[in-house]
């Protein structure tokens, strides 16, 4: 796995992380699934209420397989699994993969019951779902009702600069210049709908109109809906 200068992959206490000049970088980036904000969230986030649920369907009482197609370090995947949802994770940066595979596995061996069945829902995938979604579906044997999409918005330099972490995923991945094409392949896939998460003022990605848009304070969720999702 070839990291840019300054990047790397250690292990501490257990955890592997994703470490670099703290001025430039910040603190080391890792995934945890079982303390701080992702317990936090599991206790207090506000249920099928939260915005991201409304959008993949849960808010209405279904159950839907979901795909998280840019997983990043699976915030979202871990609060739809979290009310429930089979979710498969599909990450094309290798280093944020390995993040993942190792907060999943951590996850997975926790004492506490509860966290232990979330991580259970959660099956990781890494691959491109740019050029790859298709068979990375049939390989997982999973069904892709509903795909989740949270592409980088390409953001001023000036304003990139405002979160370090934004910093290390734009120096790996880039700044999700083919948004649209994964729109697009996502369509295809998915059995039932599309939601793609967006800053709440930037313009939708270039393609097709949403069917419907789930607004909140600072971002907002497009609707790409193809069939209604049943209980």
């Amino acid at each position: 796995m070839t990291l840019p200068p300054g990047l790397a992959l250690e292990r501490r206490d257990g955890v592997l992380m994703l470490v670099g000049d703290t001025e430039r970088y910040g603190n080391p980036l890792w995934v945890d699934f079982v303390g701080g904000k992702a317990a936090h969230r599991r206790r207090f986030g506000g249920g099928r209420g939260q915005l991201v649920a409304k959008a993949c369907g849960l808010g209405k009482g279904a159950l839907p397989s979901i795909v998280d197609a840019t997983a990043g370090l699976g915030r979202d995947a871990f609060v739809l699994a979290t009310l429930g949802a089979p979710v498969l994770l599909i990450e094309r940066v290798p280093a944020i993969a390995a993040l993942l595979d190792d907060g999943l596995m951590r996850a997975a061996r926790d004492d506490d019951p509860e966290v232990a069945a979330i991580a259970a829902r959660m099956q990781l995938c890494p691959g491109d779902a740019v050029r790859e979604l298709d068979t990375l579906v049939a390989a997982a044997a999973f069904s892709p009702q509903v795909i989740h999409l949270d592409p980088m918005f390409p953001h001023r330099e000036k304003s990139a600069l405002v979160k370090k972490e934004m910093r290390i995923f734009r120096e790996l991945a880039g700044a999700d210049d083919d948004a649209a094409e994964l729109l697009a392949t996502a369509l295809d896939v998915a059995t039932h709908r599309v939601v793609v998460k967006r800053p709440r003022k930037a313009p939708p990605i270039e393609g097709p109109a949403p069917n419907h848009v789930l607004e909140g304070k600072t971002s907002r969720y497009d609707l790409y809906v193809k069939q209604s999702l049943s209980r």
